[in-house]
C-alpha cells in the first residue's frame, strides 16, 4: 500500500480563503481483510492545514456511517452547509488548522454515491474485468479494510506519525481500529459517540433493521437495480429508521409534539392522516434517497455489524496492543450507541493499563449531538490534542 503507483488529483478545486478543495487518490489495486482484491481503487479525501517537515502533525478524522470526507469547511463560497465537524476544525478551533495537518478520507462502499464530491469505489462503480456496476460482487469489506486504505494515503502523503485520529460513530470504530492496527503511529484517539470496542448484538440486530426494508423491496432485484429503477422506497424507509435511531424523544417532542401534519387532518376519519413526527421523518428519507446507493448502505452496515478489534484473540489482547492515550466521548441521550458502551470500553482499557479520558455530551439530541451539539466538546477536545 502506497509508494509511487498511487495518484492524485484534484476533483473539486478551491476558489476562495478558507475553502477546501475535493481530492482523489487511487490505488491499482487493494486486497481485502476477506482475500478479495479491488482494483483501480478510488478514494475521496480532504486536507486542511498544512503538513510539517517531519510529518508528525497530521490529525485523521473518520467520517460516520452516511458522512463523506468532507468535515469542514465549503467547497464554494454558495455552499449553505459546511462539513459536519466544522465546529471544531479550523484555524484556531478545537483541532486547530494553524498547527495540524488535518486528512479527512472517504470509506470504501460510501453511500453517497450520488454525491458528485463521494467518488470512492464501491458497489456502485464499475468493475474493469466486467465493465458493469459490481453490485452484490462487490468483496465484502471491513473497518479494517477502512483504515488499510487509510494508511495507504496517509503513507503517500508523507505522513510518518499521526498526532490523533479521531471520529464521530462509525469513525470512532475506524479511531480505534487504527491504535490496534497501527499502534507506533498513533499517538491519541478521540472516539466520539462510539460503539465501543466491537459491534454489540444489539447495535448488530439494529443494522439488521436498516437493512431489510431494501432487500425487501423488489426494485432491489438482489442488488442488481443499476440502469434499471432503484429501490427508492426500500432506501427512503431504511433513512427513516437510521434518522428515528439516532434521535431521542426529548427531539421528538420539543420538534413536532403529537401535532398533526396538516391542521386539516382528521385522524379518526382518514387513515391517511399523518402526525408531524411521521412526515418529518418520510420527508427526510425521501429527500436523501436520491443520493444515497442502496448497496453501498448495505456493505457499510456489514462492515459496522463484523466490527470487532479482536481479530485474533480476545478484546483484552487487542487493547493491551494500544499504544495511544483514548478519549471517549458518548452522548447522555444517544439510544443508538449508548453510553454503556463507552463505559464498558473505558473499563476494559483502564484494565489493560491504557490512559483512557471520559467526557460525556450533553443534550437531548440523540446520537446525532456527536456531530450537531460537538461545539461543546471543544474544550475537552482541545485539552486532550494538545496535551
Amino acid at each position: 500500500m502506497g509508494g509511487k503507483d498511487n495518484i492524485f488529483e484534484v476533483l473539486q478545486a478551491q476558489d476562495g480563503v478558507g475553502l477546501v478543495e475535493k481530492q482523489v487518490f487511487t490505488m491499482p489495486s487493494y486486497t481485502t481483510i476477506g482475500g478479495k482484491t479491488i482494483r483501480d481503487v478510488r478514494i475521496g479525501y480532504e486536507t486542511y492545514g498544512t503538513l510539517n517537515a517531519r510529518g508528525d502533525n497530521a490529525i485523521l478524522i473518520a467520517h460516520y456511517f452516511s458522512g463523506t470526507s468532507h468535515a469542514a469547511g465549503r467547497y464554494a463560497t454558495t455552499d449553505t452547509e459546511t462539513g459536519y465537524w466544522d465546529a471544531i476544525i479550523g484555524p484556531g478551533k478545537a483541532i486547530d488548522t494553524d498547527r495540524y495537518f488535518v486528512v479527512s478520507a472517504d470509506t470504501l462502499a460510501n453511500v453517497n454515491a450520488g454525491d458528485r464530491n463521494a467518488v470512492t469505489t464501491g458497489p456502485a462503480s464499475i468493475d474493469p474485468d466486467t465493465g458493469k456496476p459490481y453490485g452484490m460482487r462487490f468483496p465484502i469489506v471491513t473497518i479494517r479494510d477502512f483504515v488499510n486504505v487509510q494508511k495507504a494515503l496517509v503513507d503517500a502523503l508523507g505522513i510518518r506519525k499521526l498526532h490523533a485520529v479521531a471520529g464521530p460513530s462509525m469513525g470512532s470504530m475506524q479511531a480505534i481500529e487504527w491504535a490496534v492496527a497501527f499502534p507506533d503511529m498513533v499517538e491519541r484517539v478521540a472516539a466520539v459517540i462510539p460503539a465501543g470496542l466491537e459491534a454489540d448484538p444489539y447495535l448488530v440486530a439494529t443494522l439488521n433493521i436498516w437493512m431489510a426494508p431494501i432487500m425487501l423491496d423488489p426494485d432491489w432485484n438482489q442488488g442488481d437495480y443499476y440502469g434499471a429503477q432503484a429501490p427508492v422506497k426500500g432506501l427512503a424507509a431504511t433513512l427513516k429508521n437510521i434518522m428515528l435511531n439516532g434521535l431521542h424523544p426529548g427531539w421528538a417532542n420539543a420538534a413536532c409534539g403529537r401535532k398533526p401534519a396538516l391542521a386539516a387532518d382528521d385522524m379518526l376519519r382518514d387513515f391517511g392522516g399523518r402526525f408531524l413526527i411521521e412526515t418529518t421523518l418520510e420527508q427526510v428519507g425521501l429527500m436523501r434517497a436520491d443520493m444515497l446507493d442502496a448497496n453501498s448502505l448495505l456493505y457499510t452496515a456489514k462492515a459496522c455489524q463484523l466490527f470487532s478489534i479482536a481479530h485474533q484473540g480476545t478484546l483484552q489482547d487487542a487493547a493491551r496492543g494500544i499504544k495511544g492515550k483514548v478519549l471517549l466521548m458518548p452522548a447522555v441521550s444517544d439510544l443508538l450507541m449508548l453510553p454503556d458502551y463507552a463505559r464498558k470500553a473505558a473499563e476494559l482499557l483502564r484494565a489493560c493499563g491504557k490512559q483512557v479520558d471520559y467526557v460525556e455530551l450533553q443534550g437531548v439530541g440523540g446520537h446525532f449531538d456527536g456531530l450537531q451539539a460537538i461545539g461543546q466538546a471543544g474544550s475537552a477536545l482541545r485539552h486532550f490534542i494538545d496535551t
